[in-house]
């Protein structure tokens, strides 16, 4: 199984705890998600986030729906956490979510792992394209949400 790796950061005007606050609340993901993926929450096993609250989604890729189901391995608050694909699109999926405290703010860093059906091919040509929007998507949101004040 080749593993793909694909890592952004961004740094944001607030301090760390607001910034995980924020993401510690599951509600929050669909806010961060393009619309044309159709995101929504349907079920949270666990409604505090914690090690192994799970999560199940439904989207849609490419017209496709998907149902995705994750788990979080690692809760670390206000540093880190990661969350673990359970059941969905991927062969594997690991999102580390790391937050910095950097001049002032917060740096936030993604650092995801996955494996896809199909290899290269299908990463090269469907799935990195569309990760590359979804996280351009999602960093813009977290600009427009976490703008200076004034």
């Amino acid at each position: 199984m080749k593993i793909y790796h694909l890592r952004t950061e961004l740094w944001l005007p607030q301090p760390r705890s607001e910034i995980f606050k924020f993401f510690a609340d599951p509600s929050n993901l669909e806010r961060l998600t393009p619309g044309w993926l159709r995101f929504e929450i349907i079920a949270e096993v666990l409604p505090i986030m914690r090690a192994g609250a799970r999560l199940e989604y439904r989207l849609r890729v490419h017209g496709v729906p998907i149902k995705w189901r994750s788990e979080i391995s690692v809760w670390n608050p206000p540093h880190r956490f990661v969350d673990r694909q359970t059941k969905g699109p991927y062969q594997f999926w690991e999102h580390e979510h790391s937050f910095f405290e950097q001049e002032g703010g917060t740096l936030v860093n993604d650092n995801v792992q996955y494996s896809v059906f199909g290899g290269t091919l299908v990463n090269r040509f469907f799935v990195a394209p569309d990760l590359d929007r979804i996280f351009k998507y999602r960093h813009s949101a977290l600009k427009r949400i976490f703008k200076p004040a004034g």
